[in-house]
């Protein structure tokens, strides 16, 4: 067993729902173990900036508020970079405020990107890691599920919902925006579930003309409206980058296809008005659902099992319905998770007869 007293907890990279059902749930697992557990303000940044930002965090934290079943997170966020050759310098300040705070160990709550730094961060200085994946976005490699995924896709599904009842009402053809980065696992899967008539994600090609005849299809049937859901990261049909935006460490930002796609597509077609809404994040709140509550759950306790196990540089996950754990190593080198283009949720909405691209 470990020799264990204290841990840290952070949370790192865009928020989601879910976040404090984790941080609950370790901090109950780790109480019962008699640890003392300190939460780490915004990220990284509160064991890099001085003075030091943290608080000792213990069951009434939770327990007397509301904060466990809100989105969001407790502990605060930090989703802006590091400038390239500032890595050692930064982990130089994060080992020298693990240590001033007397950790043994952290347990870290990020998507694919935060785990690589932390996993460099961690092992530059000899502090012990476990990762809990979350992400709206679903794209965290090896494990089936993040957490906050189920919820920004029940927003998302809700949102397609709402939007029709405004396109029946005008007869318009409204084009929904939704997150996703690279992967278009929160777009396919809000676009099934809300049974729309177009879904296009960065994963397969497609063509203005293919998006055409789907909506000429729909009006032929008799139907006075239809919906298309894109994913921010899909491209022009010519392969193009739309956006040339950055943000402040130079990394891309996305965004501003679902206009870009109103205003060609309504040049070509005239069958449908053609609007526009781009959700935002919209996508990163509501109550988490059952199922990021349970996964949360699982996670967090995973976690504290792992640490009590004596496991380092390990990032919990669920395979095949079995809550498991991977190499952070394995996890950084698998890359980006994008959307199997011969899965049954592709295949399920071409059977249904949804216009997903050329192929």
């Amino acid at each position: 067993m470990s020799e264990i007293k204290k841990i840290g907890i952070l949370t790192s990279g865009g928020d989601c729902s879910g976040l404090n059902v984790a941080i609950s749930g370790v901090i109950k697992a780790a109480t019962l173990k008699g640890w003392k557990v300190y939460g780490i303000h915004n990220g990284t940044e509160g064991l890099t900036e001085q003075p030091l930002s943290y608080e000792e965090l213990t069951l009434r934290n939770f327990s007397d508020t509301p904060w466990a079943k809100t989105a969001g997170s407790y502990l605060g966020s930090l989703n802006k970079g590091i400038k390239p050759g500032m890595m050692d310098e930064v982990a130089a300040r994060f080992g020298q405020g693990a240590r001033e705070l007397g950790l043994d160990a952290i347990v870290v709550l990020g998507g694919d990107g935060s785990m690589g730094v932390l996993k460099y961060y961690c092992t530059k200085v000899g502090l012990k890691m476990i990762g809990i994946p979350k992400t709206i976005d679903n794209d965290t490699p090896l494990t089936d599920l993040s957490i906050g995924f189920d919820t920004a896709c029940q927003v998302c599904m809700d949102a397609v919902d709402s939007i029709e009842s405004t396109a029946r009402s005008h007869h318009r053809a409204m084009i929904i925006e939704m997150m996703g980065r690279d992967a278009g696992h929160l777009a396919l899967r809000s676009a099934v579930a809300g049974g729309a008539d177009v879904c296009l994600i960065p994963e397969i090609d497609y063509t203005l003309e293919g998006i055409i005849a789907k909506l000429e299809a729909v009006k032929a049937s008799g139907r006075t409206h239809a919906i298309i859901v894109v994913s921010e990261g899909i491209k022009t049909e010519k392969g193009e980058v739309l956006s040339a935006a950055k943000n402040l460490v130079g990394e891309k930002v996305h965004g501003g296809i679902g206009d870009y796609l109103t205003s060609v597509l309504s040049e070509k077609y005239k069958g449908f008005q053609i609007r526009c809404t781009r959700l935002g994040h919209i996508q990163r709140g509501g109550h988490p659902v059952y199922g990021d509550r349970m996964l949360a759950t699982l996670f967090a306790a995973k976690a504290v099992e792992l640490l009590d196990q004596g496991k380092t540089n390990v990032m919990v996950g669920i395979k095949e319905g079995k809550v498991s754990y991977f190499e952070l190593e394995d996890v950084v080198a698998a890359g980006t998770k994008n959307v199997d283009v011969n899965s049954f949720y592709v295949k399920a909405a071409q059977l249904l007869g949804m216009y997903v691209g050329e192929i």
